[in-house]
Parts: C-alpha cells; sequence; structure tokens
C-alpha cells in the first residue's frame, strides 16, 4: 500500500535512516548538531536497538550489554535510555515496555506504531496526517498535548498471511 504524501520532515528520504550502521551515525550527526555527547554507553545502546530490528525490552539490553561487556549496572542502561528517548533517537513502545529505534533521529516527532501481537514487529507508520489530527482534535477541545502515544496492535500482512 502506498504511503501518502505529507510536507512533513519523516517522509523525506534524505531523514530516512535504514540500517544498524546508517542510523547510529544519523544519530551520531544529529548529536553534533546539537552540541550533545553520544558516549561510548549511549552509543551501545543505541546500537543494540538499531541491530535487533525489532521491539527490545530493558531486561533484553541489559543482557545484551552483559554478554558484550561482563557487565552492566541497570542504573547506566537506564539512563543511556533516558538520553535517546530525550532527544527523539528512540521511541518507547508503552503497551508493550520496549524500545525500538527512530526511522528518521535527525527530526524530533510524534508517530503512531502498527505492533503485530504474533511476531512482535512494530512500524512506524509515516503519515504526519495522522498526529496532526489527534494534535488538532485536542487543540479544539481545550486540551494542550505535549506528547502522543498511538500504537495500534494487530497482525502484520506476514503473520496474516500465514
Amino acid at each position: 500500500m502506498p504511503r501518502p504524501r505529507t510536507l512533513h520532515p519523516c517522509t523525506d528520504p534524505a531523514h530516512h535512516v535504514h540500517g544498524a550502521d546508517d542510523y547510529v551515525r544519523a544519530v551520531e550527526r544529529a548529536c553534533e548538531e546539537r552540541g550533545l555527547r553520544l558516549t561510548p554507553l549511549r552509543a551501545q545502546v543505541l546500537g543494540l536497538i538499531a541491530e535487533a530490528g525489532r521491539p527490545m525490552k530493558a531486561y533484553e539490553l541489559l543482557e545484551a550489554m552483559k554478554q558484550e561487556n561482563g557487565s552492566s549496572a541497570p542504573p547506566t542502561v537506564y539512563r543511556a535510555l533516558d538520553f535517546l528517548l530525550d532527544q527523539g533517537f528512540i521511541h518507547r513502545l508503552a503497551s508493550v515496555n520496549a524500545f525500538v529505534g527512530c526511522h528518521h533521529p535527525q527530526v524530533r516527532h510524534s508517530v503512531p506504531f502498527l505492533i503485530c501481537d504474533r511476531c512482535h514487529s512494530a512500524t512506524e507508520l509515516e503519515d504526519a496526517r495522522v498526529t496532526a489530527l489527534l494534535d488538532e482534535q485536542a487543540r479544539a477541545l481545550g486540551f494542550r498535548p505535549r506528547a502522543q502515544t498511538l500504537e495500534v496492535h494487530g497482525l502484520c500482512a506476514t503473520c496474516s498471511a500465514a
């Protein structure tokens, strides 16, 4: 199904990142542009999320860090996750308590996710109209939104066909 075209940075192919290495490099560039420090630990957490290609829970990240480093203190991993979330480099999927990389790390944005209940994949829905409509309707009711979390659960195309 073709994706609708919108005038939003998230739909600009120049902002869309594919592949774990490209993703980490894009975040490194964004950190340089923003005057932020991507510490080795933050970069490692980011790389693990990017390489997974699926939502990762914090305990999975901790286990992967132990395998790579011998050990990692949970607070340091959580601080790295907080930094990456605060900067918009990753998204937290509240309904499954997991983290995924953002396909557009250079641009802060809210996006809905489609989450497969069978294979646990998460697809970032790249249509700015959805979040704009939610924001518009909230404001029409006098509500001042600060953040959006929209997660749609079901079966992905692969699992539906199986």
